[in-house]
């Protein structure tokens, strides 16, 4: 899981002597030389810089939707999907993603009941196709112009969820086990706007084939993880990631004489 996982990383570094802050930057000034960094608690400087910040799913905003959250309620299909093989779930959204993990959750639940406000999608034509037959055979039920009224629940977790029909107005309840909220992930990058080259707020970089695959457009700034993966979000793609920066950055710091 997430937090056991984190926690075996931080032991592993603190074994290695590596020196631990806790504080938030609220500045980062990354043109300089060295790169500075303004937190609550003081000032930092370095001369390579890795920014993992990550990026933060999109929920709705419903009270009952954080009352459940890790109760049933969750953003990644694929980092919890297994918890309801064989159970009616429910999915939330009408883009790439939301179908996507729609199809993946079709294969371990009984039942995907997918909500969206329209009945187009805003997602390639071949996916559409695909969550279509899939709908077809039953596995994922679509209900289009509808939005998620209310998750329901007990001390337990998630029970069901209330359905608002936006062309009638009626309420329906639909019983189900889990609820996957797919409306996109926000970026964690604000603060290094206008600094840094983006992509929808995610930043941008060079890739394997320029030879430093994490460098961004700034010199001695490295970027890993969520922040600027769009794609995967996975714990082992954002480790990886982690890693070919650490590496890029030890390169940086070498071939600069910034190292003995």
């Amino acid at each position: 899981m997430g937090p056991e996982l984190m926690q075996r990383m931080l032991e592993h570094a603190e074994r290695f002597e590596t020196r631990i802050v806790f504080d938030e930057i609220t500045e980062a000034h990354l043109n300089e030389k060295p790169i500075r960094l303004v937190g609550n608690n003081g000032n930092y400087t370095c001369d390579a810089l890795i920014i993992a910040t990550g990026a933060s799913a999109k929920y709705l905003g419903l009270p009952s939707e954080e009352e459940f959250k890790g109760k049933g309620v969750s953003a990644c299909a694929t980092c919890d999907g297994f918890f309801y093989r064989n159970q009616e779930v429910a999915i939330v959204g009408g883009g790439d993603s939301a179908i996507k993990e729609a199809i993946y959750l079709a294969g371990i639940a009984s039942k995907v009941h997918m909500i969206h406000r329209r009945d187009q999608y805003r997602a390639e034509k071949i996916m559409v196709d695909r969550l279509k037959a899939v709908a077809a055979e039953g596995k994922i039920v679509l209900h289009e112009f509808c939005t998620l009224d209310e998750i329901l629940g007990d001390k337990t977790g998630v029970t069901g969820v209330r359905l608002n029909n936006l062309k009638t107005g009626e309420k329906e309840d639909i019983p189900v086990m889990g609820v996957f909220i797919a409306i996109g992930h926000s970026p964690n990058t604000k603060m290094f706007e206008g600094q840094l080259e983006m992509n929808h707020g995610y930043i941008v970089t060079k890739g394997i084939a320029s030879g430093a695959a994490q460098a961004t457009n700034i010199p001695g700034v490295f970027a890993a993880g969520d922040c600027q993966d769009q794609v995967y979000r996975q714990a082992i793609t954002s480790a990886a990631s982690g890693c070919m920066a650490a590496l890029d950055a030890l390169n940086y710091l070498e071939t600069n004489g910034l190292v003995d």
